[in-house]
This record gives structure tokens, sequence and C-alpha cells, in this order.
């Protein structure tokens, strides 16, 4: 109802009292609070206000319906031609985040199996794919020349040791005559000391005490060249031994040698190459003759960026994923790191074992490697597409409750491929444009739509 119709409808209401005030003056006798109104009366003022009021619908709420009708329509016009645009709310990672790495797999033990015997292949028992345990035998080798070198050897041996016996029998004989050699130094010294007092004497000629005393020097000099006879005969006893010890040595080389002429794994494993068969010619450290692989365990190898090496340590578990494996996850954990960053690439080479006992990976498969760790201090992270490179800098759009965007000035970290780090400029929990484009300016309008 407008300010026109009220006050139509206030005057008829006036004209109305007072013509009922005018006929109770008519009557001056009659109480005023015995007074009433006649029936005609009182139905025409009811039709009076059954008709204002019809008259104040139409010429008041009609019209008014119509203006809020077309306030409405406008708006919604005006909201439809407002720039529609996804929105996110953004916030900080999980205590508990995770960074992957590409790697490659790798045995955790491999080796060439090399010849050491030179010969023919004999016999070969084990082809690539093969799984073979330590100690099992891979090939045979046939070498008839060491064979003939372990019989001389064997001979060279026995006559070492006669001449060692002979040498052992001549130092006892040396040695005898030395004992002998004392027993008679010890008389004619007794004889020569004698014969000196007598002939001091008197007694006997001084003739026979030179005699005696010429004998005392006799024997000692004898003394002291079967002393010097010892010797020799002691040194030439050493070099038997020792020529018998060389002969001895030479025979367990050729022994040992002769060993390898039987090809046995080194370690539980896989033959993973094999370059040899029946007849082949084999030579001493140069013929590879198989190559083996220890896959129970294997390593993959990654280069941890920087911003990221702090946060690995021996012992953190991983989280392994192949494509040809899609929906399985390997578990395994780090193994070591070098403690150290390449300085051309700015990262840590860290390595990941991996549990494999059923076999299904093989050394060389491409992996990607997640390492998970905690966080003290979370960052905060938005999607890659939501970041707005310009030229004075990296910016974020904002939209304020009234849905108008603010550009945020920011500080990038970290770059993830898909999230990118914000170290500050904006607040978590607030509210950006998921993917800005022309239409995210300055105090630009928009409609929010929330992020499916």
């Amino acid at each position: 109802m407008n300010d026109s119709t009220e006050q139509q409808l206030r005057r008829e209401i006036e004209e109305l009292r007072r013509q009922l005030q005018a006929q109770h003056q008519s009557h001056p006798g009659a109480p005023q609070e015995h007074w009433r109104p006649s029936g005609v009366t009182v139905t025409a003022l009811l039709l009076g206000l059954a008709v204002l009021l019809v008259v104040a619908f139409f010429a008041g709420y009609l019209p008014l319906q119509r203006r809020d009708a077309t306030v409405e329509a406008e708006a919604a016009q005006r909201e439809k031609s407002l720039p529609r645009l996804e929105v996110l709310r953004i916030a900080r990672e999980a205590a508990k985040s995770g960074i992957t790495l590409p790697g490659t797999m790798q045995a955790i033990t491999e080796a060439p199996l090399l010849a050491r015997a030179d010969g023919y292949i004999k016999k070969r028992i084990v082809d690539i794919g093969d799984h073979v345990r330590g100690g099992q035998t891979l090939a045979e080798i046939d070498a008839p020349e060491l064979d003939q070198q372990i019989r001389q050897a064997e001979a060279t041996i026995g006559q070492s040791q006669a001449a060692v016996d002979q040498a052992t029998a001549a130092v006892g004989q040396a040695q005898a005559d030395l004992a002998k050699g004392k027993t008679n130094l010890e008389l004619a010294r007794v004889t020569a000391a004698r014969y000196k007092t007598l002939t001091q004497e008197g007694v006997v000629s001084k003739q026979d005490n030179d005699q005696f005393q010429a004998q005392f020097a006799a024997q000692t000099a004898n003394l002291q060249a079967l002393e010097k006879a010892v010797t020799a005969q002691e040194s030439n006893l050493n070099a038997a031994k020792a020529n018998l010890a060389a002969s001895q040595a030479n025979l367990a080389r050729l022994q040992e040698l002769h060993g390898y002429l039987t090809v046995k794994a080194p370690f539980d494993g896989v033959i993973t190459q094999r370059n040899v068969d029946i007849g082949a010619l084999v030579n001493t450290g140069s013929t590879v003759l198989f190559r083996m692989a220890q896959i129970g365990v294997l390593r993959t190898f990654v280069n941890v960026p920087q911003v990221s090496a702090n946060a690995v340590h021996v012992g953190q578990p991983a989280q392994v994923m192949l494509t040809n494996f899609p929906g399985r996850t390997f578990h395994g954990s780090v193994a070591r790191t070098s403690d150290s960053l390449d300085p051309s690439s700015r990262t840590m080479l860290t390595e990941v074992d991996v549990p494999n006992p059923d076999g299904s990976l093989f050394p060389g498969m491409y992996a990607d490697v997640t390492l998970t760790s905690n966080s003290a201090d979370p960052p905060l992270v938005v999607p890659a597409p939501a970041l707005i490179v310009r030229s004075d800098g990296a910016q974020l759009a904002e939209v304020a409750p009234d849905g108008v965007i603010h550009l945020r000035k920011v500080t990038v970290g970290r770059d993830y491929g898909d999230r990118v780090e914000i170290l500050q400029g904006i607040e978590d929990g607030a509210t950006i444009v998921a993917t800005p484009g022309d239409s995210a300016q300055e105090g630009v309008k928009i409609v929010p739509v929330p992020q499916s």
C-alpha cells in the first residue's frame, strides 16, 4: 500500500466519524453509552471499509509486487552476466607428507664369474634365468696341463723332502763330530796343563811339554772347524726345508686352481648372463663365464633434492610403485644415504631397499619411490594452475565473501609439479580462484563456484 492510498483511507474514516457524531448530537437526551448505530449505518460502514481495502490492494500491493519482481529480475540478470569461476579453500598439507622421485631398480648383489684356470668347458649345468644356491656347481672345466703341473709339483716335493732328510743327517753327523771334538779338546787341555806343571818342576823335558801344548792348540782349531761345519750343515738343512715349503706351497696353489675347474655359485641368486657353452676355450681372468644377481632384495637409487635432504634418514619407510603393477605398492626402507650433495645437481644419492620374496621385481625396472616423513610445520600449498605468474611477481586471486577478487602477491617455495608451496602472502583457509584467467582481475566481482 502506497502513501496516497493510506491518506485517502484515513480521510474516509474521518468522514464516517463526523457523520456518527452528527447523529449523536441529534439525540441530545440519550446517554452516550446507550447509543448504538443503526443496522443500515453499520452495513454501509462495513461495505465502505471493504471497498477501501480492495481499492488499497489493487492500488498499492499489486504495483509493489510488480516493482519487487522487476528488481529481482534485474538482480538475476546482473548475476547471470557475472563470470562464474571455480574456487577452492587453501590449507596446509598434512603433517605426514611425502616426495615422489624416479629411480631404477638394481640387484642387491651382482657379480661376473670369470675362469680361474685355462682349459675347455667340459660340462655346463645352468643357463640364464636359473635360480641357484650358493655353492651349487654351474660348470666344469677340463685342464690337462694343470693336472700335469700338479704331478710335477708332487715329484718336486718328494725331491725336496729327500734333500731335507739328507741335510738333517749331515747336521746330525756334524753335531756328533763337534761333540767328539769337544771331548778331545778337554783331554788335550788337561794333558797340556799337567805337562806344563811337570816341566816347571823339572820332571819332564820341555820338548814333551811343547808337544802336548801343540796338541791342545790343534784340538782347539779342530773344534772351531767342527762348529763352522755344524753351522753350514744347519744352513743347508734350512735351505732344504725352505725348498720343501716352496714346493708344498706350489702344490697347494695348483690344487687350489684345480678346485676352480669346478665353477660354483658364490651366493644365492639367478643367472642373468651365460657366455660359454660346452667345448669353449676359457682363459684365466679374462673369460666371463656367467653373471649372477641376488634379487631377494632389490635396491633403488634416487636423487633427493636439497630442500628434502634433511628429512631423509636411514630406516625411513618408502613406497615403490611401478607402471606394470597398477594399484600395487611395494614397501621398502631407506638403507643408506651419501650424506652429501652432488654439487652439479644439488641432490643427495639415497638407496632404498625393497624386499622381493616372490621374485616379481626385476633388476633394471623403472620405479617411482615415495619417501614419507612427518613435518612439525607443514607447508601451505596450492594447486599449480592457481598460481598467477606476471611481470610483477607470483600472485593468487583471493575471493572475498562478497565475491570480489583481490590479487595477493605471494612468495613461492618448493615446486612439487602439480602443487606449489606458498611461504607468505596469503593466509591459511583463504578462498582462491582455482584456474584464474583473464577474468581474474583486481576488484572484479564473480560468482564463486566450489571446485568439484
